[in-house]
């Protein structure tokens, strides 16, 4: 029962998610994962040669998650239903419900007052909420949430579908290690190289098919365009810095008319990006849950495919 893996676990998260009492009790994947780069960080992360340290510990990260998922194999193989154990722990490194969650939460506290929607998309975004008006909140949470489409749900199950649980850890371990060290500032740009460098490599083909999804749902979703989805992304996707950001950000941007990206602050300083799409910058708390609902249709479609997907591959197997 292999094949059903990879939807049920997106099944088990879009329906249960990561329960809160659960992440106070014992924390989340991510965060352990997290706990490890740092260690490795701190321990390694000095002196010279931190390029080749950087791989070293990247190297220490992957075998060491990939060593966690076959054991977890090694066991849940061995008893009754297994799988399906299997799939409810390969369903923590998913973040659709999670991620529409947090996204609706902008919108939300935007339509109570501005700084309630400051506080809200400081959560998902790392730039300066307080120079923020209504525009910039509802850009920055619907740019967040086509990002997060794909690092967030579609690499994840890919990887998942391709490699199983270990798949998905080791994407997962490599995504969380770029966010943390994969930065271009003095302390990183040599250690992090290998953690962005591999990151972006995993990324290349779920971010092109995040956009390919985007578009697909734009069709039945009213008044986004499918064909503006894909042209935009195959046009403004190489404008951004990373080879695979743009892919989904483009699309959404071109379905649903807007025109994201654009100048930006962190730490007080402003940041001169890309823009992506010709339409609309002045978005509000509606245009968000205008991308929410894009968004869950592509989540459906994923689902579709994934299903489809694992009947083929168990009808030819």
């Amino acid at each position: 029962m292999a094949w059903l893996l990879a939807p049920l676990a997106l099944l088990i998260e879009r329906v249960v998610g990561y329960p809160p009492w659960l992440f106070k009790m014992i924390g989340h994947p991510v965060t352990w994962i997290g706990a490890l780069i740092s260690w490795l960080d701190g321990r390694l992360n000095r002196g010279e040669k931190r390029r080749l340290k950087g791989l070293l510990a990247l190297l220490l990260l992957l075998l060491t998650v990939l060593a966690i998922g076959l054991l977890v194999i090694a066991i849940t193989r061995r008893v009754p239903f297994g799988w399906v154990l299997e799939a409810v722990l390969a369903s923590s490194l998913l973040a659709q419900k999670e991620l529409g969650r947090a996204v609706k939460a902008v919108a939300d506290g935007l339509n109570l007052a501005l700084d309630s929607g400051r506080r809200a998309v400081s959560q998902i975004v790392g730039r300066d909420p307080d120079t923020l008006d209504e525009a910039g909140v509802s850009r920055a949470a619907i740019e967040s949430l086509a990002e997060s489409t794909s690092d967030g749900v579609v690499a994840p199950l890919f990887w998942l579908l391709v490699g199983g649980l270990p798949g998905a850890l080791i994407y997962k371990a490599a995504n969380t290690a770029d966010s943390m060290i994969g930065h271009r500032n003095e302390r990183y740009r040599a250690f992090g190289w290998a953690s962005a460098r591999f990151d972006d490599l995993l990324n290349w083909v779920p971010a092109r098919l995040s956009a390919l999804l985007v578009a697909g749902a734009a069709f039945m979703v009213r008044r986004a365009d499918p064909e503006a989805a894909w042209s935009t992304a195959l046009r403004d996707a190489r404008k951004h810095d990373s080879p695979n950001a743009g892919w989904p950000e483009a699309a959404f941007a071109g379905a649903l008319g807007f025109r994201l990206g654009g100048p930006r602050a962190y730490d007080g300083e402003v940041h001169d990006l890309p823009a992506f799409g010709d339409g609309r910058a002045e978005l509000t708390a509606l245009d968000i849950l205008k991308a929410l609902e894009l968004y869950w249709m592509a989540m459906n479609l994923l689902l579709a495919a994934s299903i489809a997907l694992g009947l083929v591959l168990w009808r030819f197997a």
